[in-house]
């Protein structure tokens, strides 16, 4: 699946079940996928398919913030907007420049590589208002009209579709005539590339790009000389360049290939490939295959998912316990901290496919799912139940300053509940966890965390509710204390001979034991800073 086929909003009865009296939404953090975009690279132009797609209408709309004069740029007026045309030019078979054009001679609305179509922000934009029927007219969670800078954060990886496509999921949530004339112009947090963790970034963390290429070797050596790899390469084969075999690892690649195909289901007709490229068998054969390729070391290594999303997941775990602990009073026993001052109600977080995959792998929620397609997102939501005896509706407004929310985003550092391992918590504030819980919801389904369906971990009746005791000891595995530390330990090994399932509580659960491919037993240690690895201490063979 290419493009998101979002479901009816929820009946009345569903709401219901969804989300039971006894329990009060808290707080939401929405994860999703950037919109429709471009290829990130031309690929089959033998088999037909244009190297430019006229898809991108906004570049005929196109601003840009400009210094007016010999300013020092701190006032508002000394900036001005410049509206401008993008045209874009190539070079033509000998070198010489010319206009890019699309099938039919467009110049106008040409899409770079992998860039945000029209189409990409129509579906962010109905995100957003499919998010602004649930939380505002169906909950009540989020008022009507938007007048507190500090209710939501905005995040964006740096890469521009995912910026783009937060901006238009913000829109569809909060049009402009839905936002208060006196809303502080609103902000978007972002990290430089050697920074983000809001992707499991290979660039910036050299251990888990070698990990990623080796199970993408293993992938390549399992299923390049297969009977699926055969049937690929029998329906669309004789497009590849030089007569190469696709593989796992041809040029292009089995993940490149995809990439092509799907980007070109969401679009028209006059960026389609030939009808054997939709092949259902093809497309169940590679969907399965590259999400192993790229998915199956969050199943199976505990370094690959504390590298690849540990991080990312550390930090809505974080703000979700800040959250607990503003509402208990417990936050403001830190110097320093400002007592009025709340943590967000809503995150809305642009990034990837990879993001997505990652965050329910890393938990064991993850299962058989298709690749995730365009606008998929993940929604964390946290709930206390009604009986509670502090809520964060009592206390202070905050200040509708965004420039003063700016540190509120970033927590303080770290927090008592964040930066305690939840065995050595006092026994109230195992209990305030207890009376608090978390659900996962993946394209408005409800994933279930494994480690939660254990007794006691879970709301009566419904596992998908996890209380935030237990998924905070399940988190607490997969977050490294260093995150740049870690990714400079153990370069050159390649996979260890070991799995250890995800979403368990390791030390507690027998399912989260490491265990061989014969089924020994491995026992580990974690040594904390400076080394923050795990080691195997010893080996047991299967008797």
């Amino acid at each position: 699946m290419a493009t998101l086929q979002p479901r009816t909003p929820y009946t009345p009865e569903e709401l219901k079940q969804l989300y039971p009296s006894q329990l009060q939404l808290k707080q939401v953090q929405i994860v999703l996928r950037h919109g429709e975009r471009t290829p990130v690279s031309a690929r089959f132009q033998n088999a037909g398919l244009p190297t430019y797609w006229p898809y991108c209408q906004h570049a005929q709309q196109m601003k840009d913030i400009i210094l007016a004069g010999n300013t020092s740029g701190t006032s508002d007026s000394d900036w001005e907007t410049l509206k401008y045309k993008r045209v874009l030019e190539t070079l033509d078979k000998n070198g010489q420049p010319t206009a890019a054009k699309g099938s039919h001679g467009e110049m106008e609305g040409i899409c770079l590589p992998g860039e945000l179509t029209t189409h990409g922000r129509l579906t962010t934009l109905q995100l957003g208002q499919r998010l602004r029927h649930l939380y505002v007219d169906q909950l009540k969670f989020l008022p009507p009209t938007l007048s507190d800078a500090s209710t939501i954060t905005l995040r964006s990886t740096p890469i521009q579709r995912a910026l783009e496509s937060v901006q238009q999921t913000f829109t569809g949530l909060y049009p402009t005539q839905t936002r208060s004339p006196t809303l502080p112009t609103p902000s978007i947090i972002a990290r430089s590339m050697s920074d983000e963790t809001l992707f499991p970034n290979q660039n910036a963390c050299k251990r888990f790009n070698e990990l990623f290429w080796a199970y993408a070797d293993r992938a390549a050596k399992r299923w390049n000389d297969t009977e699926d790899m055969n049937y690929i390469n029998a329906k669309i084969g004789k497009w590849m360049p030089e007569g190469r075999r696709i593989g796992v690892d041809s040029k292009p690649r089995l993940n490149g290939i995809m990439d092509t195909v799907n980007a070109t289901r969401s679009h028209g007709n006059a960026t389609k490939l030939p009808s054997e490229f939709y092949d259902e068998g093809v497309l169940q054969r590679v969907d399965k295959i590259c999400s192993e390729e790229w998915y199956k070391g969050y199943e199976e290594s505990r370094e690959f998912r504390r590298l690849g999303s540990g991080s990312l997941i550390g930090d809505l775990t974080a703000r979700m316990l800040w959250h607990v602990e503003r509402s208990t009073g417990r936050e403001s026993e830190k110097k320093g901290i400002d007592p009025t001052r709340e943590p967000p109600r809503l995150l809305l977080a642009g990034a990837h496919d990879t993001t997505l995959a990652g965050i329910l792998a890393s938990l064991g929620a993850w299962g058989s799912n298709p690749w995730p397609p365009f606008t998929s997102h993940v929604a964390v939501e946290l709930f206390s139940t009604k009986d509670s005896s502090n809520t964060t509706s009592t206390a202070p407004a905050p200040s509708s300053s965004w420039s003063s929310f700016l540190p509120s985003f970033l927590r303080p550092t770290p927090t008592p509940l964040a930066s305690t391992p939840t065995t050595l918590l006092p026994r109230s504030d195992r209990d305030s966890l207890q009376r608090h819980y978390v659900r996962l919801r993946y394209n408005s389904v409800p994933a279930v965390i494994p480690g939660c369906t254990k007794p006691g971990r879970h709301l009566d009746g419904d596992p998908s509710f996890c209380t935030l005791d237990a998924f905070k000891q399940i988190v607490e595995d997969i977050t490294p204390k260093d995150w740049r530390g870690e990714c400079r330990l153990n370069l050159g090994k390649g996979i260890e001979d070991w799995t250890e399932k995800p979403g368990f509580i390791r030390g507690v659960d027998a399912e989260a034991d490491a265990v061989t491919s014969d089924g020994g037993k491995v026992t580990t240690v974690t040594i904390d800073a400076p080394t923050l690895s795990s080691f195997r201490l010893d080996y047991s063979p299967k008797k």
